[in-house]
């Protein structure tokens, strides 16, 4: 089987995470009352990370890498239609330094105890990638790319009470974003040890 068609399945997966993700990330989590501290978003993106490292995993850093820039490409066209102009470009933005933040981490821990390379990886990654994208997407100083995240209202801006502070809404968001990725990193490493056996590193990314 050539290297192109092993990827085809990491590259759709990531297509598909990424593009669900940018959709979901417009609308809140509204249960429990947590409509000020996330998004539907934020329990989809972090498998992102594990489709990465076990691309990573298999075939090495330089194929996944290119299973993050393919991936990315296809996301982001989806985005656009799906999604708005901004989420497209916040979400490449962050995106594409956190998956290859991630890739460079899990390369140079991949020898170490099996639940190392992928925890660390993912969470390194997940603070990059949250930092990035709710400033592109959320923050006043861009707003000049579109309306926002379907909040024509400016609400995103509007300060909320969070821990006794007051901080604007998309901060409270991006707070909640990183715990639940914090959270789901850990519980990605699940089906990442149960793949282990399956997906063994072939010979060219020894």
């Amino acid at each position: 089987m050539s290297r192109s068609l092993s990827l085809a399945p990491f590259i759709a997966a990531m297509a598909l995470v990424v593009a669900a993700s940018n959709v979901l990330v417009q609308y809140p989590f509204t249960h429990f009352g947590l409509g000020e501290l996330l998004t539907w978003g934020a329990f989809t993106y972090p498998v992102a990370f594990l489709v990465t490292d076990l691309a990573n995993r298999r075939f090495g850093p330089a194929a996944a890498r290119r299973v993050v820039l393919v991936g990315f490409a296809i996301a982001v066209l989806l985005s656009v239609v799906l999604a708005t102009p901004r989420i497209a470009i916040a979400s490449g933005s962050a995106f594409l330094a956190a998956q290859f933040l991630d890739v460079a981490i899990f390369d140079r821990l991949r020898g170490e105890a099996w639940w190392r390379a992928p925890l660390l990886s993912s969470l390194i990654g997940s603070v990059l990638d949250t930092m990035i994208f709710f400033s592109v997407a959320f923050a006043a100083s861009f707003a000049f790319l579109d309306t926002g995240l379907g909040y024509e209202d400016g609400s995103l801006a509007f300060p909320v009470t969070f821990l006794g502070a007051e901080v604007p809404l998309y901060i409270s968001l991006a707070i909640g974003d990183f715990c639940v990725k914090l959270a789901i990193a850990l519980a990605m490493l699940a089906p990442y040890g149960a793949l282990l056996g399956v997906l063994k590193p072939a010979e060219a990314a020894r």
